[in-house]
Formats: C-alpha cells, sequence, structure tokens
C-alpha cells in the first residue's frame, strides 16, 4: 500500500481540508451556507415522511439563512460577516440545508447561476441526497464544473442498509454508489457525510464501514457524532429505549475516528470530524468542545496512538 503518511511526521497525519482548499485556491476561501427552501424526498411523501429521525436543520442554519430571503442576499449577509475580519475573502456558496438537487432543473439552475453572479463567489458546493440526481442534473453540472470549483456532497449516513432503514433515509447504499460513481465519471469532485454511532452499529461496524467508504471513489469526507437533537423522532426513540444507543464521550469518540481513519485510503480528503450543534436544540452528546479544541485532540491522541490515516488500510 502507498503510504503517504510518515509514522514520524506529527504535523500532517490526514489529509486535511485546508491543505485541500490551497491546493484549488490562490487565496482564503470561506463557505457561506444558503437555504434555498427545498425539502426531501423522504419528508414530502414521495418516498415517506418525517425526514430522517435523527435530522432537524435548524443545527445548521446560521441566522443569515432564511427561505424569505434570496440566495443573493444571503450570501451578500454571509460575506459581510466574514469580510469584517477578513476583508480580502473569497466564498463558496454552500447549498446545504435540505436536499439542494430536489426540484425542477430549470429552478436549480436560476439558483446556482444567482449564486455564481455574487461578487467574491468562487465555486459552488452542493450538499444532496444520492436518489436526487438525474443524469440531466448531471449534464448541467458537468457544464458548470468546466467554468467553476464545485463539490457535490452527498449525505450517505452510513452504508449499513438496516441503518439506513432505521433512519428513514428512503435509499439503499447501493443507491449511494451508484450516484457517486455517476458524478465522479463526469469529472464532477464528490463527497460524502457519514454518521457515525448510529443505533444499532457498534464499534466493529463502523470501522468495518470505513471499508466500504473507501471503496467509493470520494474526493472528500466529513464524519461527524451522533447527536441527539431536540423535535427528532430520533430524540423520542431515545426516550423510548435509551438501551439502543451508546452515547460517546469526547474520549472514547476520538479512539473510534482515529480507528475509522486508519482504514480509509490516504488520499481521501478529511473535511471535518464533529459536528457542532445549538446548545438549546442538543440533547446529548454535550462535550463543551469547539470543532478546532476536538482537533486538537484528536492530534495529540493521533501521536500518542503513533496513528494516521491509511495505517490500516488492506488493498480494497
Amino acid at each position: 500500500m502507498l503510504r503517504i503518511f510518515s509514522q514520524m511526521d506529527n504535523k500532517i497525519r490526514y489529509n486535511d481540508f485546508g491543505c485541500f482548499l490551497a491546493k484549488h485556491f490562490p487565496f482564503k476561501v470561506q463557505k457561506i451556507s444558503v437555504n434555498a427552501g427545498f425539502t426531501c424526498p423522504n419528508r414530502d411523501g414521495s418516498k415517506g415522511y418525517g425526514g430522517c429521525t435523527y435530522c432537524n436543520n435548524q443545527t445548521f442554519n446560521p441566522e443569515y439563512c432564511r427561505t424569505e430571503k434570496s440566495v443573493r442576499q444571503q450570501l451578500e449577509e454571509g460575506k459581510e460577516f466574514f469580510s469584517r475580519k477578513y476583508p480580502e475573502m473569497k466564498y463558496l456558496a454552500y447549498f446545504q440545508a435540505y436536499t439542494n438537487t430536489y426540484a425542477e432543473l430549470e429552478k436549480l439552475k436560476a439558483m446556482y447561476e444567482e449564486a455564481l453572479s455574487v461578487d467574491g463567489v468562487v465555486g459552488l458546493v452542493i450538499g444532496t441526497r444520492p436518489d436526487c440526481m438525474p443524469d440531466s442534473l448531471l449534464d448541467y453540472l458537468e457544464e458548470i464544473n468546466g467554468r467553476t470549483f464545485l463539490l457535490v456532497e452527498y449525505g450517505i449516513e452510513s452504508t449499513n442498509d438496516v441503518t439506513l432503514k432505521r433512519i428513514n433515509r428512503g435509499h439503499d447504499f447501493a443507491c449511494t454508489a451508484d450516484a457517486v460513481r455517476r458524478t465522479v465519471s463526469r469529472g464532477i469532485m464528490t463527497g460524502g457525510h457519514v454518521i457515525l454511532g448510529l443505533p444499532g452499529e457498534d464499534n466493529d461496524m463502523i470501522i468495518r464501514q470505513a471499508k466500504d467508504i473507501s471503496s467509493l471513489p470520494l474526493t472528500t469526507l466529513k464524519m461527524h457524532q451522533l447527536q441527539l437533537i431536540k423535535g427528532t423522532r430520533m430524540a423520542h426513540e431515545y426516550d423510548e429505549c435509551p438501551e439502543d444507543f451508546h452515547l460517546y464521550s469526547a474520549e472514547e469518540y476520538i479512539d473510534l475516528v482515529l480507528d475509522y481513519i486508519e482504514h480509509l485510503r490516504p488520499d481521501l480528503v478529511l473535511e471535518r470530524f464533529i459536528s457542532q450543534s445549538p446548545r438549546d436544540l442538543l440533547i446529548a452528546p454535550d462535550w463543551g468542545l469547539k470543532n478546532h479544541e476536538f482537533t486538537a485532540k484528536l492530534k495529540k491522541r493521533m501521536i500518542e496512538r503513533d496513528s494516521y490515516q491509511g495505517k490500516k488500510l488492506v488493498n480494497i
């Protein structure tokens, strides 16, 4: 196996997203979230109701992300916030909330082009589901990819079909693999999200998942811990059957993440390890750690364990 990360290198032990961006841009870039008013097929009845059992989109919508505002207005307000500290910053329009390819093609084109027309926006990041990527949209995204930075992010969440059914995703892992491969075949960089610690998945299952993720031609990966959020079906399930859940301590989760990334291929770009939800919505686990504080602890633990990305990866 090609070994990218040296055991002796205490600075670079995993493929960092910041370094990835630096390869694509000669300036600093920042994502600005956009809420374009989409829904999901497992919310509107086409594939189910209620959405994913863990999901409350309020947990990742900044204050300026309001659907009554245009795409342009949300981006301009986001720019105003960041430019106070970084006046030379450029931006990626991040279509984040719900399923950002779940609409008629002409509506999607209008929203994406509106975002790209905003001064200082140098690319798009589009979050979506693997069952919402028709070939007609890929034709258009392939054209966009030829003229600007584009990253399509799929909510994978788990590679286990039993888990996907339990959390009401409305698709299986085969659907995910197909969407990722079709997107990559168009030359489009493709990312994935996974949740570590979903009910019914123990440490061994989670670590085995890393092999499935490594088999996909993903460019980037986001990991985050299972969080129980007020107002979700999963929070109700936890109240009813807490024994079905293992809520990791920060230290347990760090070791789980390291076990996981040791089984990931070394060229996969790791964008994040945790997600932070508003305290007023979070039930558990509440570690009291900001993202950079958690990452510092993780890096320290990597050195203690002599851990690095791909350390235990076998041929896939």
